[in-house]
C-alpha cells in the first residue's frame, strides 16, 4: 500500500512540474500560435537569475519572483527583437508556418551557449526553501515532502490565476483575439504586437517557476547543459499536447496524467522505459482523442 501511495505521489509531483512547463508553452501558443521549443533555455536562464538572487540576497522567496521577473523580461525581449521580425519576414513561402518553430530550436542552443559563457560549465547549487524529507504516517515515511507540497500548490495557484486572466479579463480576451485573428483585432483597436509580447512575458514567468522547482526537486544542482531541462522541455510539450494546446487547465491535467502514468510504468512495468514511456502515452492519447483531453474538435470545412 505504501509503495502504491509513494508511486502516486511521485507521479503527481513530477506531473506538477511538467504542468508548469506545459502552461508556459500553452501561453505562447495561445498568444502567437508558435510552439516555443526554446522555452527550456529561457527557463534555464531564469533559474540562473534566481540563483544569483539567492547568492546575493540569501532568500529563495525573493529569488523566485526575481527569476519570474527576469524570465518575463527576457521572453518579452526575445519576442520583440527576434520572433516579431522573424514572423514578419516569413509571412509567406512554403515554410512560413514552421519557420518560427524551427527558429526556436536554434534559439535554445544560443541561450544555452550564452549561459555557459556567463556562468561557466560547473554545477551550482540551489537549496529549496522547505525540507524535501517525506512526511511520516503511521511510522512509514512517504516520498511526499513539504517541498513537493509547495510545488503542487504553486501549480494550482498559477493555473487558477492564468485561467482567470484569460477567461475573465479584457487582457485575456485581447490575447486570444491577437492569436486567432490579428487583423480583425487590430481593427478593433487592440495593439496586437504589445499583446503578443505580454503573452510571451507571462510564459517566461511561468517557465521560470518550472525551472526553479525542477532544480530544487531534483538534486538542487544546476548547469548550462543540465539534462533535467531537456527532459522538462520534452515532458512539458507532451503534457501540453495531451491536455490540449488551447487549454491551461488541459496543460495541468496533461502534466498530471503524464507524471502519474510514467511513475506507474517505471515502478510496475520496467524502469528501463523512462525515456519512451511519455511518447507511448502521447501516442495512446492521440489515437483516442487527437485534440487532447480538454481540446475542442476543429470545425470541419466544406
Amino acid at each position: 500500500m505504501i509503495q502504491l501511495l509513494n508511486t502516486l505521489l511521485i507521479g503527481i509531483t513530477s506531473g506538477g512540474i511538467c504542468a508548469l512547463m506545459a502552461i508556459s508553452m500553452v501561453l505562447v501558443w495561445r498568444s502567437t500560435r508558435v510552439i516555443n521549443f526554446a522555452q527550456s533555455g529561457m527557463a534555464l536562464l531564469s533559474t540562473y537569475f534566481g540563483y544569483e538572487a539567492i547568492v546575493n540576497l540569501k532568500s529563495f522567496w525573493i529569488a523566485l519572483p526575481v527569476a519570474m521577473i527576469g524570465g518575463a523580461l527576457f521572453a518579452a525581449f526575445i519576442e520583440v527583437v527576434f520572433m516579431r521580425l522573424l514572423v514578419k519576414h516569413s509571412s509567406s513561402g512554403p515554410i512560413a508556418s514552421v519557420a518560427p518553430i524551427i527558429a526556436t530550436l536554434g534559439l535554445l542552443g544560443i541561450i544555452r551557449a550564452i549561459v555557459s559563457m556567463i556562468w561557466g560549465g560547473q554545477d551550482v547549487r540551489i537549496v529549496g526553501p522547505l525540507s524535501n524529507d517525506g512526511f511520516t504516517i503511521g511510522g512509514e515515511t512517504l516520498v511526499f515532502s513539504p517541498l513537493k507540497l509547495l510545488i503542487l500548490i504553486s501549480v494550482i495557484v498559477l493555473m487558477l490565476l492564468l485561467s482567470i486572466l484569460f477567461q475573465k479579463t479584457n487582457l485575456g480576451l485581447s490575447l486570444r483575439a491577437a492569436a486567432y485573428a490579428p487583423e480583425i483585432a487590430r481593427l478593433s483597436g487592440i495593439k496586437v504586437d504589445l499583446v503578443r509580447t505580454l503573452g510571451w512575458a507571462l510564459a517566461g514567468a511561468a517557465g521560470a517557476v518550472a525551472g526553479m522547482f525542477q532544480t530544487i526537486n531534483a538534486n538542487g544542482y544546476l548547469s548550462p547543459y543540465s539534462i533535467e531541462f531537456s527532459i522538462l522541455l520534452v515532458s512539458g510539450f507532451i503534457a501540453a499536447v495531451i491536455g490540449g494546446l488551447e487549454s491551461l487547465v488541459g496543460a495541468v491535467i496533461g502534466g498530471l496524467v503524464l507524471g502519474v502514468s510514467v511513475s506507474f510504468i517505471l515502478m510496475y512495468v520496467s524502469s528501463s522505459l523512462g525515456f519512451i514511456a511519455p511518447f507511448i502515452i502521447l501516442l495512446i492519447v492521440l489515437f483516442i482523442r487527437p485534440q487532447g483531453i480538454i481540446g475542442a474538435k476543429a470545425a470541419r470545412r466544406a
